[in-house]
């Protein structure tokens, strides 16, 4: 029954493009069922804190307004799901939704809230309904408006994936950040007698330990970054990047959960052992976050007055390349400089790649098959 229900799920969600236009209802379903699942999430972070939510969101839970967030959501959802209904021939998003409305309304209703308990091993499922509509809510009208493939749909071929590696790294947050500040705890422990430095460095202005921050850990990026395509074992992982053949706001989730602790573990250090600000280091984690979405979106802006300055879209996605050319090219996350410094900086003129991935494209489908990769011959 589930599996028939998931089948039908995800077969109206990737309906040829005139199922899909404006009127049909399939917007309306996507939303309602989007929103029926942002709503049942929120509230089972809620009502079991320290099991399905992160401690950084903690204090979301004791706004009284938070419980109206919920019914706001659910009402939403129930009222597009109705829409779908009445526009829609196939109306499995919208009873869908329906279903999940009432679910959660009836979690709410027997489910009594339970006292915070702080775990570094609980599933933050708040955080990722936060990400997924800050992110979505964001890009994919930007993508829609200003699309440079206009004809790729938005569940386009292997958006599962990608969608449940957005999941796993949103979920398990707090697990991950425990690991990727290990590293930095432990320089930290045998640096105490920097604290006359780090004051230095804090006492400086926000905009210019932004800048600094962006500098150091784009440096340390690059030749991480750089290292993971030239060390073949290395390459395993980050294969799994690039295994993406379509670009999109989703397709940069796409990582490998080793590359993922690696390359937090080695840009937060510099962040936090030489002692920036607690603003500046929120400031930088907000704008990498929108960066590497941007980065690899589908938009069609080539802002060639900034391309000296900062990466685009467009050098990114030269990185992507199937091409040749695109090979070990464009490592940098914020400045080309150091593509420009170490020779690795490639940027025809007005030229986007014909296509993504890796040539053979050796990498199979599916997370679990991808993060075995690696570790085969």
């Amino acid at each position: 029954m589930i599996q028939k229900l998931r089948l039908a799920i995800r077969n109206d969600l990737e309906s040829p493009e005139e199922l899909r236009r404006f009127g049909s209802g399939w917007l309306s379903g996507v939303a309602a069922l989007v929103l029926g699942i942002a709503g049942l999430c929120l509230l089972l972070g809620e009502r079991l804190q320290g099991v399905f939510s992160t401690q950084m969101l903690a204090p979301l839970y004791a706004l009284p307004q938070f419980t109206w967030i919920i019914q706001g959501l659910l009402v939403v959802s129930f009222v597009l799901a109705c829409t779908n209904l009445v526009l829609r021939r196939n109306r499995i998003l919208g009873f869908s939704a329906i279903l999940l409305v009432l679910v959660t309304m009836t979690i709410a209703q027997t489910l009594a809230a339970q006292a915070a308990r702080t775990s570094n091993l609980a599933l933050s499922l708040d955080w990722f309904v936060l990400n997924i509509l800050l992110t979505g809510f964001l890009f994919i009208p930007l993508e829609k408006l200003f699309g440079r493939l206009t004809q790729q749909a938005l569940f386009r071929d292997e958006w599962r994936e990608d969608l449940f590696y957005f999941l796993i790294s949103s979920v398990f947050v707090q697990t991950l950040t425990l690991f990727t500040l290990a590293p930095s705890m432990t320089v930290l422990h045998y640096t105490g007698d920097w604290a006359t430095f780090r004051a230095a460095i804090a006492s400086q202005p926000l905009w210019l330990q932004v800048i600094e921050i962006m500098f150091l850990t784009d440096f340390v990026q690059y030749w991480f970054h750089r290292a993971f395509h030239q060390l073949p074992f290395l390459w395993g992982f980050h294969a799994v990047h690039h295994s993406a053949k379509k670009m999109d706001w989703l397709a940069g989730s796409r990582m490998h959960i080793v590359e993922i602790v690696g390359l937090r573990s080695m840009t937060v250090i510099p962040m936090y052992v030489l002692g920036f600000a607690e603003s500046a280091l929120h400031i930088y984690i907000l704008l990498v976050y929108l960066n590497a979405t941007f980065v690899h979106a589908n938009v069609r802006f080539n802002v060639e007055w900034l391309k000296p300055f900062i990466v685009t879209p467009r050098f990114h996605h030269w990185h992507h390349g199937i091409e040749k050319e695109a090979i070990d090219v464009n490592f940098a996350i914020h400045f080309p400089l150091f593509d420009k410094l170490f020779g690795t900086y490639y940027m025809p003129k007005n030229q986007w790649p014909s296509g993504y991935g890796i040539g053979g494209h050796p990498v199979p489908n599916g997370y679990w098959k991808q993060f075995l990769y690696p570790f085969k011959k």
